[in-house]
């Protein structure tokens, strides 16, 4: 028996990169899942290339119509949803670099970091939590946090703060779920340094590359940047039944960057 055999699920920002890697882990786990993004060419080629069993859907996880339209096919289809996976998100820094520390950086943009990274999961998990209800399943939801929502980020205020508020509302879905009487768990992964195309713009792609690459983890202890997998991985264990009294919890992926000190790996001797 795999792990998410007979389970539905729905991960957003899906097209590549973690949500690519979570999409893949539960349909190599048995589950059914349902591919969604705003990248439409990538996200139908990421599909494509996992099978009948994950279909790809258009959404915009800042529009409530697009959560209510793709919940509806979820139901119709399925008949019920077992996993939503809050991934897609932005770093604000997408199209350049922009100024995001907290005295310089325009309204516009932090409303836009926020309309993703906190609007996208809040509405994520109200339609979930609705879905659920309705067809009677016994649910997780798991929000994509970061390091940097438990700890401040002064060149990135919105994305911090975004997910912060991520990590926080995981907590306050948990609580309600549970006063409510309903099987339906809410967790919140919080990786840090994970090697995906959202780096992109900070590594570049010139002779430069390798050592910006080992300069952004020359803090980290384990010295190398995570991988998208590694992250589906604790994306899986919280999906399935083995964690049924897990919820509210917070789990961090950071090469041990947040257990303190770097530590400085002894030198060799012969």
């Amino acid at each position: 028996m795999k792990r998410l055999e007979g389970k539905t699920a729905l991960v957003t920002g899906a097209a590549r990169g973690i949500g690519a890697a979570i999409a893949a882990a539960f349909v190599d786990n048995g589950a059914f899942v349902y591919l969604t993004d705003i990248d439409d060419t990538t996200g139908q080629v990421t599909a494509g290339a996992l099978g009948g069993r994950a279909p790809y859907i258009h959404l915009d996880v800042r529009e409530e119509a697009d959560w209510q339209a793709a919940m509806a096919r979820v139901l119709d289809e399925r008949g019920g949803l077992n996993v939503l996976v809050n991934n897609a998100g932005i770093t604000g820094f997408e199209h350049g670099q922009l100024v995001h520390d907290p005295e310089h950086v325009s309204l516009d943009d932090w409303h836009a970091v926020h309309r993703t990274n906190l609007d996208g999961v809040f509405l994520g998990c109200k339609h979930a939590i609705q879905a659920m209800r309705k067809a009677g399943c016994v649910g997780s939801i798991i929000n994509m946090s970061s390091r940097s929502g438990l700890v401040g980020i002064p060149g990135a205020a919105a994305y911090a703060s975004s997910k912060a508020a991520v990590r926080n509302h995981t907590k306050t879905v948990a609580l309600y779920c549970a006063e409510q009487h309903l099987p339906i768990r809410c967790n919140s992964i919080h990786p840090a340094a994970i090697l995906t195309p959202m780096w992109e713009p900070l590594l570049g792609d010139g002779p430069e590359r390798e050592l910006r690459m080992r300069e952004f983890v020359q803090d980290c202890p384990l010295r190398r940047f995570g991988r998208p997998e590694e992250v589906a991985a604790l994306a899986v264990l919280l999906a399935s039944d083995e964690t049924g009294y897990m919820t509210g919890a917070e789990l961090n992926i950071d090469g041990g960057i947040l257990a303190g000190s770097a530590a400085t790996p002894a030198s060799s001797t012969s």
